[in-house]
């Protein structure tokens, strides 16, 4: 039987980097001590959430994979717990920049890098100004056990069913998705919350694969506009899409949940959804519109 015990993190942040990785740190080691072998930040965890306006100062904050100082904070936890630790951040390569993920073992090494393919661009997320589109393609990694294959994508990727699909083919176990979301600026009824989890419990469904994935809370950027909330909701479910561990909209925290991969495996031959796919008939999926 092939088990693997997964956590995911929620929390508020401020613009201190070292508080931050601090807090994200205290509660990887909760997560550790509770037998989790995979822990999920959020996205962008390093500070706030600084998508929400233009600014060209903001740059300054980005740096290479091997310098940043939340990756290097996360390779010496990862080795000390012996635990993988998917890790956001905002990278800079050249005179490029990107939303990137390093996937760092228990080795504390980094794995490798995988850059966010979808660049929301809208009111309060205006990530189009800082990022470029991800140039890895989607990437797969094994994980505590050589057939427990890790795949990742990064907030925006979470709402395509295109990415999730496309991880399950490259062998894919488990999906992860680090987020940032919570109140639309220009709609202040809109609550994307119940969207956001329905949309991956979707992935999971459809793919017989659990899922897990971790947002943040708190207001950031408080000013005239009133800020912006992310609304938390952070969840693991299984491969049925039921909710094996969650938080609402403002509990600071590790969920921590036991997933059984070879029950999974079993469930997904026996839905048939891979068995029956036709490749042949989705070529519009890959065409320009």
């Amino acid at each position: 039987m092939t088990q693997i015990t997964v956590a995911a993190l929620q929390l508020a942040f401020s613009n201190d980097i070292d508080a931050n990785v601090a807090n994200v740190s205290e509660l990887v080691r909760e997560a550790a001590g509770k037998g989790a072998q995979v822990v999920l930040p959020p996205e962008l965890f390093e500070g706030e959430y600084f998508c929400r306006t233009e600014e060209e100062e903001l740059f300054a904050s980005a740096a290479p994979v091997g310098e940043h100082k939340a990756v290097l904070a996360m390779q010496a936890l990862a080795e000390a717990l012996r635990i993988h630790i998917p890790t956001s951040f905002f990278e800079k390569d050249g005179p490029h920049y990107y939303n990137s993920l390093a996937m760092i073992g228990p080795d504390g090494e980094v794995r490798g890098v995988y850059r966010k393919s979808h660049i929301p661009d809208g009111p309060g997320y205006e990530e189009k100004y800082y990022f470029r589109p991800g140039n890895t393609g989607f990437r797969v990694w094994d994980g505590p056990t050589a057939d427990a294959k890790l795949g990742v994508g990064v907030c925006w990727d979470q709402w395509y069913p295109e990415t999730a699909r496309t991880m399950m083919l490259m062998g894919a176990e488990l999906l992860f998705y680090p987020t940032a979301i919570g109140s639309e600026p220009y709609d202040a009824d809109l609550d994307t919350s119940r969207m956001w989890r329905r949309a991956m419990i979707g992935h999971a469904v459809s793919n017989v694969v659990p899922v897990i994935a971790a947002n943040r809370i708190g207001t950031e950027g408080i000013g005239p506009d009133g800020g912006q909330s992310f609304y938390g909701h952070s969840f693991i479910c299984d491969e049925w899409g039921d909710i094996v561990a969650e938080f609402g909209a403002e509990e600071t925290g590790a969920l921590v949940a036991t997933l059984d991969l070879d029950r999974a495996r079993k469930h997904r031959a026996g839905m048939g959804f891979f068995r029956d796919r036709r490749p042949e008939l989705y070529r519009r999926m890959v065409e320009d519109v």
